[in-house]
């Protein structure tokens, strides 16, 4: 599966984004979804996973209450909602895919490749 994530850009803190990640290939229903983050300097960390339903979610305790994880089968498409942004949100956001459901881990098989958030203060 080939993943394609947009939605980045700046936004002032307490803002809000959507990013989208587009998947190529007729199983996206057969993938569970991730969602990770790289900023400057720092290890990439996992953000939000969401299973191939949709029925399961997991987040990051950083981002709980403020990002929310969802994905469109039908559009082969998931969604990371970030409200009430932070400076310390300011990464390279990636998408990724796993036929696997990981609480965390990041070893998916698929990878994005990233778009940018900046969250000015």
């Amino acid at each position: 599966v080939q993943l394609q994530a947009s939605g980045g850009g700046l936004v002032q803190a307490g803002g809000s984004l959507r990013l989208s990640c587009a998947a190529s290939g007729r199983t996206f229903s057969s993938y569970n979804l991730g969602w990770f983050r790289q900023a400057p300097g720092k290890e990439r960390e996992f953000v939000a996973t969401i299973s191939r339903s949709g029925g399961s979610t997991y987040y990051a305790d950083s981002v709980k209450g403020r990002f929310t994880i969802s994905r469109d089968n039908a559009k082969n498409t998931v969604y990371l909602q970030m409200n009430s942004l932070k400076p310390e949100d300011t990464a390279v956001y990636y998408c990724a895919a796993d036929t696997q459901y990981k609480l965390g881990s990041p070893m998916y098989d698929y990878w994005g490749q990233g778009t940018l958030v900046t969250v000015s203060s």
